[in-house]
């Protein structure tokens, strides 16, 4: 079963690498962070993708959070989440690559628990990527999900950046 509106996320740990080795430059020391934990309090925005470096999500879904992070974090978010069940290395290494520059954190969903504890998990072994999760946006305010779109294959509207700040207006 999906997670709804009025839901409260579950419990688990994302891991994100924020230091980088200064003679590779290659994300270090992956961190193990507390949803419920890092969640009380807060508004949190928190948008999943299939993968790190994959085409739509590398050329619109996070660039465009990035792009609009300031304004989203005006309307109300006090965190930008972005979510793969990749690890937290492949995170990172991404983050850095679009020149993310802290303004989204890149956290890594590595065995899917977060994913599947949602009910937001997709098999996509078929095409050679394993178990990852959908497509997804999400507002949590408190640990609470006030907004959730999430994507079938080949949309991208519901979970985009401009749709979670008109959401976020409301």
């Amino acid at each position: 079963m999906t997670i709804e509106v009025g839901q409260t996320v579950p419990a688990a740990k994302l891991s994100e690498c924020v230091d980088f080795s200064a003679e590779s430059g290659c994300p270090i020391n992956p961190q193990a962070q507390d949803v419920s934990e890092l969640v009380k309090g807060k508004t949190i925005v928190l948008f999943g993708v299939p993968g790190a470096f994959t085409p739509l999500c590398s050329e619109q879904h996070l660039p465009g959070f990035i792009a609009l992070s300031d304004q989203i974090k005006a309307a109300g978010a006090d965190e930008i989440w972005c979510m793969a069940v990749n690890d937290p290395f492949v995170m990172g290494a991404w983050g850095k690559q679009v020149n993310n520059e802290g303004k989204v954190r890149m956290m890594a969903d590595g065995s899917a628990e977060f994913a599947k504890a949602m009910g937001l998990d997709r098999d996509m072994t078929a095409g050679g990527m394993g178990v990852r999760c959908y497509r997804f946006a999400m507002i949590i305010k408190d640990g609470v999900v006030s907004y959730i779109g999430v994507e079938g294959s080949g949309e991208f509207g519901k979970s985009k950046a401009e749709t979670v700040l008109v959401e976020l207006k409301k």
